[in-house]
C-alpha cells in the first residue's frame, strides 16, 4: 500500500473509532523537547514525579521504546461534557474525570486501530500507549500537525480547543507524514497564566508540579502545602481552570461518548454527601472512574483542606 493511501487508511479507521484527531509523524529524536525537559527537571518543577527523571533517553526518542519504530501516530478523543452535565455541586472535579477510567476505554479503540494496520502487514511494529509509556505525547502531536503546545502547557487546536485525551501508536509502517503545526496562535492573551489558582505556570509553557492543583489532589501522596490554602476553588481532583478561560476552548463541542457521561450518582452529590463521603460511597461512585487514582484517603484529605478552607472564611465572616 503507498503511504498516502495507508494514510487515508489509518485516519479513516481513527474517525470510525472516534478519534476527533489523528496525525502522522516521522520518529525522529525530540533535540528541542530534550533540552526543555532537562531544564525542567534541573529546576524540580516535576515535584514527586520521579518517573519523569527515568528511561530519558526514551523518553524523547520512541525508536528506544519499541525497536523497528519508524513512525508515530497521535491521536486525539474529545471528553468536552458540553453546558448541560452537571457535576460542579460543592465540590470540583476535572471535566475528564466524569464518567468511565478514559485509559481503559481509549486502550481499546488502540488496539483495534493496531489490528486494522496488522491486516495490512502482518509483521508490523504496532505499540498503542495512552498514558502508560515514556511518550512525550504533546510534543509528538505538535510534531503531527494537530495543534500547538500552549502557554498552559497543554495542546491546543483551532477547531476544538484543549479538552482531549492524547494517545499514541507506535508502529514500522510508514504512511505519508504530516508538516508539524506551524505557529502558536496564543498571541498575547495571558488568561490561563492569570486564572491559575496557585500561580503553578510558571512562565508560559511551563508548569511547577509544586504549586499545581492537578498533581497535588492526584499524584501528590503527601500533604497539601499550608501555603497554598485558600487558593484551591473546591478542587477535589485535578483542576480545569486554565482551560476553562482559555479563549480557544470557545470552540470546544460535547464529546459524544456514553462512557463519558456522569452517572447519576455521581451527577447528584453535594456538599454533605462529599462531607460525608465513606469508602463504600467511595467505591461506588468510582469504581470505574480515573478518580480511584488518588484512592479514598487521597479524596478525602483533598475535601478536607478545601472544607477548612471554608470554614476559616465562615469564621472570619462571622
Amino acid at each position: 500500500m503507498i503511504p498516502h493511501e495507508l494514510s487515508v487508511r489509518i485516519k479513516e479507521k481513527a474517525a470510525a473509532l472516534g478519534f476527533s484527531g489523528c496525525g502522522i509523524a516521522r520518529a525522529e529524536h525530540l533535540a528541542g523537547d530534550e533540552e526543555r525537559l532537562k531544564r525542567w527537571l534541573d529546576a524540580g518543577r516535576q515535584a514527586g514525579m520521579q518517573y519523569m527523571e527515568r528511561n530519558f533517553e526514551k523518553r524523547t526518542d520512541p525508536r528506544l521504546l519499541a525497536e523497528g519504530t519508524k513512525t508515530v501516530i497521535s491521536l486525539l478523543y474529545n471528553y468536552f461534557p458540553g453546558k448541560e452535565t452537571n457535576c460542579e455541586n460543592g465540590f470540583r472535579l476535572a471535566k475528564y474525570a466524569y464518567g468511565v477510567d478514559y485509559h481503559e476505554l481509549i486502550r481499546e479503540k488502540l488496539d483495534i486501530l493496531c489490528k486494522v494496520m496488522l491486516e495490512i502487514d502482518h509483521k508490523a511494529v504496532t505499540r498503542g500507549f495512552v498514558d502508560s509509556a515514556p511518550v512525550l505525547e504533546r510534543a509528538w502531536a505538535n510534531r503531527a500537525g494537530l495543534g500547538w503546545i500552549g502557554k498552559n502547557g497543554m495542546l491546543i487546536t483551532r477547531k476544538q480547543g484543549s479538552f482531549f485525551f492524547l494517545a499514541e501508536i507506535l508502529t514500522s509502517l510508514e504512511p505519508e507524514y504530516d508538516d508539524p503545526f506551524a505557529g502558536n496562535y496564543c498571541g498575547n492573551c495571558s488568561e490561563c497564566l492569570d486564572s491559575c489558582p496557585t500561580g503553578a505556570i510558571a512562565a508560559p509553557g511551563i508548569i511547577d508540579a509544586n504549586r499545581c492543583i492537578s498533581y497535588l489532589t492526584i499524584e501528590n501522596k503527601g500533604e497539601i502545602p499550608e501555603s497554598l490554602r485558600g487558593k484551591w476553588d473546591k478542587w477535589i481532583f485535578g483542576c480545569d481552570a486554565c482551560q476553562d478561560v482559555c479563549p480557544w476552548n470557545r470552540f470546544s463541542v460535547g464529546h459524544a461518548e456514553p462512557a463519558f457521561v456522569p452517572t447519576f450518582e455521581l451527577a447528584s452529590m453535594q456538599t454533605g454527601d462529599w462531607l460525608n463521603l465513606d469508602k463504600e460511597r467511595f467505591g461506588s461512585l468510582f469504581k470505574h472512574s480515573a478518580v480511584k487514582r488518588c484512592k479514598y484517603e487521597g479524596l478525602k484529605r483533598n475535601i478536607d483542606f478545601v472544607n477548612a478552607k471554608e470554614i476559616h472564611d465562615s469564621d472570619c465572616d462571622s
